[in-house]
């Protein structure tokens, strides 16, 4: 769908006309490095179909894993405090993705076909709208 009139592009019209979605991925900081060899294996060939799945949809805007290790921060009375990602739990946010879906129910149902579901069952997806644009200023947020 192409509107010559006005020039849009059908990346700018899907995103004009789609929503923002962040899926966040959790899962035990060692599910990975339970499976065997060809386990892995077939996990990563298979979450590189599903990227490229969603790529080809044009309902992908980016996908990223996260390294196990870093820091979190925070701030309390002005003084800063360090802590190791994962000190306090099992549970680690592995990765993410950034999508283009109509609504929150084809979001959850894009989700639900990720392949982090097939290897384990620890593995949970948060799947949040992105707030894009301030509704009181009209600050765009930059991708």
């Amino acid at each position: 769908m192409r509107s010559r009139e006005s020039g849009v592009g059908s990346q700018n019209l899907k995103s004009i006309c789609m929503k923002e979605f962040k899926f966040i991925i959790r899962n035990q900081k060692d599910n990975f490095a339970k499976l065997n060899a060809e386990d892995q294996s077939d996990f990563l060939k298979k979450c590189e179909v599903y990227i490229n799945r969603l790529k080809a949809e044009e309902k992908l805007i980016a996908a990223q894993p996260l390294l196990r290790e870093g820091k979190i921060i925070s701030r309390k009375n002005g003084d800063w405090a360090q802590s190791d990602y994962d000190e306090k739990s099992n549970e680690v946010i592995v990765g993410y993705y950034n999508i283009h879906a109509n609504d929150l129910n084809e979001a959850i149902a894009i989700a639900k076909q990720n392949p982090e579901f097939e290897y384990g069952s620890t593995a949970t997806i948060e799947v949040r709208p992105i707030k894009t644009k301030e509704l009181s200023t009209n600050f765009i947020y930059p991708k």
